[in-house]
């Protein structure tokens, strides 16, 4: 065993040279024994823009060196000022009106579950204190945002507080949580919901999401877009969720915010709930040590240049038309039975020689024959997920399909 516990791996997990990442560039990763690895996964959806980004590490270096930390408790700064301009001007200042820093994707969840809930308590209803999540959503696993994940993750191992948490359907187009709402409706603070559900690649249809937005305009619960995953054109607009047709109350960042050079995440705070703290002179308790820094900062200001330009935003086309179209063709080829997703966010359930489709309990094993093709691909509940950096070229997807392909065959002869 190593010396660092990784996550989401058994506790006597032992890794080869071949599974020590030394570097990584471009869309590489370069291992121990001197082997490398195509990414399709952005590193965990971190770096769409490729690994050693020149300006993203530029940014952080001169921020290193012209103030190596300062704090937003109490105080502000001006590279944390700077950031926060630049994500506003991206999502829209007539939606967002203030930014809220913090260290992850997780964390950021946790700031929301108390955020919503202080939000009801300053306008008088303080009895609204429920957070509502969706069956198979995942928002992290720090202590709020693990009770607040949909998904079987061992809450009950961890003595999670889940009494302020509810869970409804939304393949029903919002039965369930009318139901809930009918039941529990003042006591609701807020629904969190992610454009496409991380676990399964799952995307909220569209008739769900209209029915959300009535129910908040007749209930008065905040609408929290959870966008760690799909956020910074993942899948087709810069945030998914600018294709609704009113915009969420709260819109949550991390991953691609820095381009996986700094741990970082953010809130974008809609204008009801920042005037209303601001009207009653409220104090949000929540703060992080590390959370905006100056070198995070400067890596959110640099991402977020990149996203301005029309050129960006062409590769994430580019990119979504050749995932997709590597995914069809193992469909056609019977290798996928199904793909799910949007744009580059894709997850494939692969066919199986006994069942329907590959069982859950054998995507690691098909996963990990990937890799010793050649790629790295996400595990996905039923097969892969396929999240490729945005400089993807046809070349490197010839590549991912022969790595994909080489793995299933490996995989199912063993099972034959």
């Amino acid at each position: 065993m190593s010396s660092v516990w990784p996550a989401l791996v058994r506790a006597d997990a032992t890794f080869g040279a071949d599974r020590i990442a030394i570097s990584a560039r471009g869309h590489r990763i370069r291992y121990a024994d001197g082997s490398e690895r195509l990414c399709a996964t952005s590193g965990l959806w971190n770096v769409p823009l490729g690994y050693g980004h020149e300006g993203v590490a530029d940014a952080v270096a001169k921020a290193l060196h012209d103030a190596s930390y300062l704090t937003l408790f109490r105080a502000v700064h001006g590279p944390a000022l700077e950031a926060a301009d630049a994500l506003l001007d991206l999502a829209g200042r007539e939606s967002y009106r203030r930014v809220i820093f913090s260290t992850s994707g997780g964390a950021a969840n946790d700031a929301v579950m108390k955020l919503v809930r202080q939000y009801q308590g300053e306008r008088g209803e303080g009895a609204r204190t429920l957070v509502v999540g969706l069956r198979g959503s995942y928002h992290g696993t720090m202590y709020g945002s693990h009770a607040l994940s949909g998904d079987a993750l061992g809450q009950g191992a961890y003595a999670l507080d889940r009494r302020a948490v509810r869970h409804v359907e939304y393949r029903d187009g919002g039965e369930d949580l009318g139901a809930l709402l009918r039941r529990e409706g003042p006591r609701v603070a807020a629904v969190v919901v992610e454009p496409v559900l991380g676990t399964g690649a799952h995307p909220l249809p569209t008739a769900f999401v209209e029915t959300v937005l009535d129910l908040r305009d007749e209930h008065g619960f905040l609408l929290v877009a959870d966008e760690v995953a799909t956020g910074f054109g993942r899948t087709g607009p810069l945030f998914a969720s600018e294709e609704w047709s009113r915009s969420p109350d709260l819109l949550v960042l991390s991953k691609a915010l820095t381009n996986g050079a700094v741990g970082a995440a953010a809130v974008l705070v809609g204008a009801r709930v920042a005037a209303e703290f601001a009207d009653r002179g409220a104090v949000f308790v929540h703060g992080e040590t590390q959370a905006g820094t100056p070198t995070c900062a400067a890596a959110v200001s640099a991402v977020a240049e990149e996203f301005r330009g029309r050129g960006t935003r062409d590769a994430v086309a580019r990119v979504s038309a050749g995932v997709r179209a590597l995914a069809d063709g193992l469909v056609r080829d019977g290798l996928a039975v199904e793909v799910r997703g949007r744009g580059a966010f894709l997850g494939l359930a692969l066919a199986d020689p006994v069942e329907p489709r590959l069982p859950p309990a054998r995507v690691a094993e098909l996963v990990d024959a990937i890799h010793t093709a050649g790629a790295i691909v996400h595990p996905g509940v039923d097969g892969i997920q396929l999240l490729p950096a945005y400089g993807y070229t046809d070349a490197d997807f010839a590549e991912l399909d022969a790595a994909i392909r080489v793995g299933i065959a490996r995989m199912t002869e063993r099972w034959a």
